[in-house]
């Protein structure tokens, strides 16, 4: 029974910036998302792209015991954040860092290696109240541009997390596909959860743009872990009335730590 109750739920989100724009802006998109993540309800949600507002409306339309950790960005509460929420009747962070994708990883808002947007990537250490295991979860968001960027930025993520001796669960926007250099960079250590473990839905690509999914499409949002077990792993196409929550699909993994 407690190999059933065990069971980590993990998603990875780009959540689309908050935009005021028509259609689909953030007004229109909240209750959808709302929606998909009280039916969900993942012990583990690395978000990409989201606002520090937006932030607060999503930690608002979650139950009182989810919690986030996360800093925008450009520092403090600006530009888009990296932020990780979690039940915290479920896991308690024990540390959490920060580091910016460039030459200089401590320097808020730097930026190197191509990339004319600043990229980041947050991390947290959490005990299972469960298990009383410990695993890191790391999310982060490589840059759509430069190819270069994304690989070094695989490159540092690699390399930090070969120096981790805990389990680890990355998720992220990778703004890349399966085969790439920055995707070798890391399944080199990592398991690839959507081909590792039963995939309990069809695939499509991860990124849709408001526009009709793709059946095998490019899947550039990816859950990877190491000292786990998949169990399951989804791509989820939960919409309303024609109305996405994001412009890419939340992707899931179902772990055994």
């Amino acid at each position: 029974m407690l190999g059933e109750m065990s069971t980590l739920s993990v998603m990875s989100f780009n959540l689309r910036y908050a935009s005021t724009a028509e259609p689909n802006s953030w007004a229109a998109r909240r209750p959808v998302m709302a929606q998909l993540l009280l039916t969900e309800l993942p012990a583990v949600l690395g978000t990409q792209e989201g606002l520090y507002g937006q932030l607060l409306d999503i930690a608002h339309d979650l139950p009182a015991h989810y919690d986030w950790i996360g800093l925008g960005r450009a520092g403090g509460s600006h530009d888009e954040f990296m932020a990780i929420f979690f039940d915290t009747l479920r896991l308690e962070p024990l540390e959490f860092d920060h580091h910016w994708l460039s030459a200089t990883p401590n320097v808020v808002g730097s930026r190197s290696w191509g990339n004319n947007v600043i990229r980041m990537v947050t991390w947290v250490r959490f005990a299972d109240r469960l298990t009383g295991r410990q695993f890191v979860a790391v999310n982060t968001h490589f840059d759509h541009e430069s190819a270069n960027s994304r690989l070094r930025s695989a490159e540092f993520v690699r390399d930090r997390l070969q120096a981790q001796t805990l389990p680890v669960v990355l998720t992220g926007d990778f703004n890349d596909v399966p085969g790439s250099p920055a995707y070798a960079t890391l399944t080199a250590g990592l398991a690839d959860t959507w081909l590792a473990g039963p995939q309990t839905t069809p695939a499509y690509g991860t990124f849709h743009g408001y526009g009709p999914l793709v059946p095998n499409g490019p899947r550039i949002d990816w859950i990877l872990t190491r000292g786990a077990t998949v169990e399951a792993a989804a791509i989820n196409t939960f919409q309303r009335d024609g109305q996405f929550p994001s412009d890419h699909l939340a992707v899931q993994a179902f772990l055994r730590i």
